[in-house]
């Protein structure tokens, strides 16, 4: 299984390395995101300390969403997915090694962009620097975790692209509210405590790292 997993990993890697399509697409929208909201709100004239985590992690959540909807597609395309299930190896490799990618993709992409953010609206740097990169890891975790597992189902459909979003957005609010009171509460101490929503934020990422544990067997089959 690890040998298995290891090439799909090595492979995703370097398809990304030569094409750059998901990468460079994620740190588009996010850009247009960014900038979309800096020239609307006009952070330097109108506070948006409230309202700077919700637009941070929107954006967050529908890069990730092209993240995981392109986890499977190269595989769809070229009808590899059937190879890869029947290559030597416990089926369950496919989905880690896919969850391994599109984690590294939405989190490289996050470490980039947070200090965009923070620049372009204004926004201080905040002291508890470690604990907003748990809550960006977190975040990252949970919502590859879902989408992933989904982007499995939607694989082997004939409406993937539709179904996916579809079947994400209802799983993926609850890693958001969750990862936006958690940073609401590190950008502004006075809000509250932080530790509480990144406790649910784990527990949430534990649930959806272990459920396809018990369900990848017929993930396939749906």
């Amino acid at each position: 299984m690890l040998r298995k997993y290891g090439s799909i990993v090595a492979k995703d890697l370097l398809i990304e390395l030569r094409s750059k399509d998901t990468w460079v697409t994620m740190a588009a929208f996010t850009l247009m995101v960014v900038f979309l909201f800096a020239f609307a709100v006009d952070p330097y004239r109108v506070p948006v300390g409230p309202v700077f985590p919700g637009i941070l992690w929107l954006s967050f959540l529908f890069a990730g969403m092209l993240a995981v909807g392109r986890g499977f597609e190269h595989e769809v395309q070229t009808d590899a997915l059937a190879a890869l299930m029947m290559a030597p190896g416990d089926q369950l490799a496919i989905f880690a090694a896919k969850l391994t990618t599109g984690f590294l993709f939405m989190l490289g992409m996050e470490a980039v962009m947070t200090p965009v953010f923070f620049a372009l609206f204004n926004q201080p740097w905040p002291r508890q620097w470690l604990q907003l990169g748990l809550v960006l890891v977190a975040g990252a975790l949970g919502f590859v975790g879902v989408g992933t597992l989904f982007g499995a189902i939607a694989a082997n459909t004939r409406a993937g692209n539709v179904l996916l979003p579809v079947l994400l957005v209802p799983f993926g609010v609850p890693v958001l509210i969750l990862a936006v009171e958690a940073t609401t509460d590190l950008l502004h101490p006075a809000a509250g405590n932080p530790w509480p929503w990144l406790g649910a934020l784990a527990a949430y990422d534990v649930l959806f790292l272990g459920l396809p544990l018990l369900l990848y067997e017929y993930v396939w089959e749906v």
